[in-house]
This record gives C-alpha cells, sequence and structure tokens, in this order.
C-alpha cells in the first residue's frame, strides 16, 4: 500500500517541478542565440533578457534589466513616441509584426524583424509584452542585392537587340524579352507558357518535341551549342529567317535553355539589293560605253547620210522630164520616190545629230513648232508597218494654229518610240486600235496621248515603268521609256501611263505651249 502525501510534501513537488520547467524553459530561451527574446512589464521595462538579446544588441543581463524598451530605438523614433505607441498596438492587438530599425549598445543601427505579443493573467490582466528580436539586415541586404542584379540583368537583356527566349526541358516557354516581342509580334504574355514549337514553321515544329526528347535521353545535340541559320514564323503566320543560338544550363538540378534568335531579314535584303546594285552599275557601265560609241557613230554615219542625200538629190535631178506619155508617168513616181528618200536621208541626218547633242549634252534646240505637222511627221514613221499589221489608226489633234516651245526632233523621238510600244502590244490583240489625240492639259501646256488596245500593263510594273532598265519586253533594254522622260522633263513637261477601261494602255505627255516658254533652270516662281 501506496502512503498518500501531506498537503506540505504536495506543495514542494509541485514548487520543484514548476522551478524545473522554469529552468528548462530559460535553457531554451537562452539557446536561441539569433534570436533576441526578452519581456517587458506593462510599463516597458526589461524583466527577462536571453543570451541572444546579448549578442544581437550588446548588453548584459545586469546592465538592461529594468531599463525601457526605448532605449533600443533610434533618436527619431524616440521623439516620434514610437516605443509607446508599439506597445499600445500590441496591447489594442494582441500582437504585432512589423520590419523596424533598432539600436545596440555602441550606437550602431540595425534593421529588425520585430514580434510584439501583450501576455495577459488569468483574469485578463495585462501582465507585459514578450519581444521576439531577428537581425535581418544582411538577409535583407542579400535580398536587395539579387533584385538589384536582377533589374540589372533585366535591362541588359531587354536593350539586347538579339531575341532571347528561355524554355525548360520540355520546350515551354519560361521568359521572353522585349526584343523578341518586337521581332516575333506576340506579347510575352501569350507565349510564355506555351511551347516554343508555335514560334516556328510547321515543318521545324513537327520535329522539335522529338530532337528534344532524344537530346534527353541520348545527349545527342540538334541546334544546342551551334550556330545555325534556321527559319522562324511571326505571329501573323509570316516566316523569315533568323540566325539561332542555344545555350544550356543547370539550375536547382533543373536543365532550362537559352535561344538568341538574330532576325536576319533585312540583312538579306540588303545582300539582295547589293546584288541588284552589281547588276545595275555592270548594266549602266555597259549603256555607258554604248553611249561613246554612239557618239563616235553619229559623228561617222552623219557624213554618209549627207552624201546619200546628195547622191539621191543629183540621181533626180539626172533624169530630168520626159515627154513620153509611157514614160513620163512612171519617171514622175521615180523622181517622188527619190526626193522622199532624199528627204528621210537628211531627217535621219538630223536625228543623228540630235543624238549626239543629247549624248553630249549639248544645246537641245527649242523652237515654237506647229503640233499638227510634228505629229504628222512622227507618225509617219512611227506607223510604218502598221496597215500591214492589221492595224486601225485614229487621229484627234488639235487645229493647225496650235503651236509649241519644243525641240522637233526630241519630242517626234518620243512620239516615234511610244507609238512602236503600241504597236508591239497589240500583236496578239483580237482588237487593234492606235489612237493618238491632242487636248489641253493646264494653262500653257498641251497633252499628248497615245494609247492602245493591247495586253495593258501590271499595276506593280507601271509604278517603275520610266526608271532605268525597267522593261516588260523580254529583249528590252529598259531605257527607251526612261529617256522619254527625260526629255519630257526637260521641257518642263511630265510623262505618266494609264490603263484603259477597255483594255490596253493610255501614253500621256504634256509640252509647253509656243506662249509659255520652258523656263531655265535657274527661275524660281516669287
Amino acid at each position: 500500500m501506496i502512503a498518500s502525501q501531506s498537503p506540505d510534501d504536495a506543495a514542494i513537488s509541485v514548487a520543484r517541478g514548476d522551478a524545473m520547467l522554469a529552468e528548462e524553459l530559460g535553457l531554451l530561451i537562452d539557446g536561441a542565440t539569433t534570436y533576441a527574446i526578452y519581456m517587458l512589464d506593462p510599463q516597458g521595462h526589461v524583466t527577462i533578457w536571453n543570451r541572444g538579446a546579448e549578442r544581437i544588441k550588446g548588453w548584459a543581463e545586469a546592465e538592461i534589466i529594468g531599463r525601457d524598451v526605448a532605449i533600443f530605438y533610434p533618436a527619431d523614433d524616440i521623439a516620434a513616441g514610437k516605443p509607446e505607441a508599439d506597445l499600445a498596438r500590441a496591447h489594442a492587438c494582441g500582437r504585432i509584426e512589423e520590419e523596424s530599425w533598432r539600436v545596440r549598445k555602441d550606437g550602431s543601427e540595425f534593421l529588425a524583424a520585430v514580434t510584439i505579443t501583450a501576455l495577459h493573467d488569468e483574469a485578463g490582466a495585462l501582465r507585459g509584452f514578450g519581444k521576439v528580436i531577428r537581425d535581418i539586415t544582411h538577409e535583407k541586404a542579400a535580398e536587395a542585392a539579387i533584385v538589384r542584379r536582377e533589374h540589372h540583368l533585366r535591362s541588359i537583356l531587354n536593350t539586347v537587340p538579339d531575341a532571347m527566349i528561355v524554355m525548360n526541358e520540355n520546350g515551354i516557354v519560361a521568359s521572353f524579352s522585349a526584343a523578341a516581342e518586337l521581332v516575333f509580334g506576340y506579347a510575352a504574355s501569350e507565349v510564355v507558357g506555351q511551347n516554343v514549337a508555335m514560334l516556328m514553321p510547321q515543318a521545324y515544329a513537327r520535329d522539335h518535341d522529338a530532337h528534344l526528347r532524344k537530346y534527353r535521353v541520348v545527349g545527342e545535340r540538334h541546334v544546342i551549342g551551334n550556330v545555325r541559320l534556321e527559319r522562324a514564323m511571326r505571329k501573323g503566320g509570316e516566316t523569315f529567317p533568323i540566325e539561332l543560338a542555344v545555350g544550356e544550363a543547370s539550375i536547382g538540378g533543373e536543365r532550362i535553355f537559352t535561344g538568341f534568335i538574330r532576325d536576319l531579314t533585312n540583312r538579306h535584303a540588303t545582300e539582295r539589293r547589293l546584288t541588284e546594285l552589281q547588276s545595275e552599275l555592270v548594266h549602266v557601265s555597259r549603256v555607258s560605253a554604248m553611249g561613246t560609241m554612239a557618239s563616235t557613230l553619229a559623228h561617222e554615219i552623219n557624213q554618209p547620210l549627207t552624201a546619200i542625200a546628195n547622191y539621191l538629190e543629183a540621181t533626180r535631178a539626172m533624169i530630168g522630164d520626159s515627154d513620153d506619155p509611157l514614160l513620163a508617168p512612171l519617171l514622175a513616181d521615180v523622181a517622188e520616190a527619190l526626193d522622199l528618200a532624199a528627204a528621210q536621208s537628211l531627217r535621219a541626218g538630223t536625228i543623228v545629230r540630235r543624238l549626239r547633242a543629247f549624248v553630249d549634252g549639248g544645246d537641245t534646240g527649242f523652237r515654237d513648232e506647229r503640233l499638227d505637222l510634228l505629229l504628222e511627221e512622227a507618225t509617219s514613221l512611227g506607223l510604218l508597218g502598221a496597215h500591214e499589221a492589221g492595224i486601225t489608226v485614229t487621229r484627234h489633234v488639235a487645229p493647225g494654229d496650235v503651236m509649241v516651245l519644243v525641240d522637233r526632233i526630241q519630242i517626234q523621238q518620243v512620239l516615234v518610240n511610244l507609238i512602236r510600244n503600241a504597236i508591239q502590244s497589240m500583236a496578239c490583240s483580237p482588237v487593234k486600235v492606235l489612237t493618238i489625240a491632242t487636248a489641253p492639259e493646264r494653262e500653257g501646256c498641251m497633252q499628248i496621248t497615245v494609247a492602245d488596245t493591247g495586253t495593258g500593263i501590271d499595276t506593280a510594273v507601271r509604278a517603275r515603268l520610266f526608271e532605268a532598265f525597267a522593261t516588260t519586253k523580254e529583249d528590252g533594254m529598259g531605257l527607251g521609256l526612261s529617256i522619254c522622260r527625260t526629255i519630257v522633263e526637260a521641257h518642263g513637261g511630265r510623262i505618266w501611263a494609264e490603263g484603259v477601261a477597255t483594255g490596253g494602255t493610255a501614253f500621256h505627255f504634256t509640252v509647253p505651249l509656243a506662249a509659255f516658254p520652258v523656263p531655265d533652270e535657274g527661275d524660281t516662281d516669287d
């Protein structure tokens, strides 16, 4: 039988247990050396102080017991009444947590994670406050450094002209740079979380996941570690050439891939343009040589043409007239043919001289000319063979008293060029009608039109029709219309082409009326 304890023995046993519990609690509190743990009475004076508080704040227990809690606050906070306000908030709320600056014994400050808890007895009366302080200065500094590095890195990546895409080992996009948004046309929010294959043409996207799986299993690389020329796809479905470099890294045991993409669209366009320019320069050099040769030939040919004209005129004089009724008509026809041949020889000589002057940049010879006669001479030459080709010619020409200020040979050269082009364009056309017309264009100018019912000209080609080397003919050099434009603009006019509603093309150009002389290049409007 167990003897029962007396009341005194029971009290002693409880006291020993309380003492042991208090000792163990004190050891536990003192063992938490990374935390300053202390208690305050209701007025804010220190009553308990652990070793962590000594290490963090610098005061020994004997120095701080009974001191007011305000000693731990910076002077500005004391002046603002923060120590009392913190205790009042803890009393009202039961517990508060914050990050705030505190002061050590040596006067240095540190950033602390502060927890203040109000303590009450069984009756609910305030017994004091428990405070737990942790020095987070270095922790916050490290976090701030990481944030700064991230911002720095992000600012660098956002200014890199190449697009940058980060994805995991399954090809899911984790990051999409600002340059990538510009290159691909997607916002980052549209791409992050999606498979990177969405940025590839279908033929590439189909094999991409297979390449990644093969790399994860056997380590065989397809693109990683190399710089390759590939094709990508923009948001609108447009494919374009890129230079792709992919790097690999492992972060926290997770494999990630970073791709750098350079858009080669402009570079390829520039390379194509350089190639075209090189071809054009070669062509221009040939044309320049031809121009030199033409100038030389013009000088050499002019003399034989003059001689031919002289021989024809001499032959005409030698034929004379005849009284024979049978022979006279024949001789008259021969004489007329010789007169026409001589006139054309002289005309050819004039054209050659004008060509030489044009090549050499000499005097262009502006004169007052009758528009109807100018057109008649040009059409007589330009329409050679038109009747045999089944072409119907319609003329709507202003009356004979209309005078224009032009270089007759050059304007006739323009007309002949346009007429011959019109005839060629109607070679396969079922309806062959050539229209030559004149009409007032604006004050001081006459408009001349050469229209055909041919195959027409594509709108894209029409936009550059008057540029050098632009041609719709398989064997054309593309200089005829360019020269026409140069001649017309030298006369102060303009030349253009329009499609005809019924089919074909109408070429229009303007020349100045004789009463409105062509201005010198130095003239300006007041």
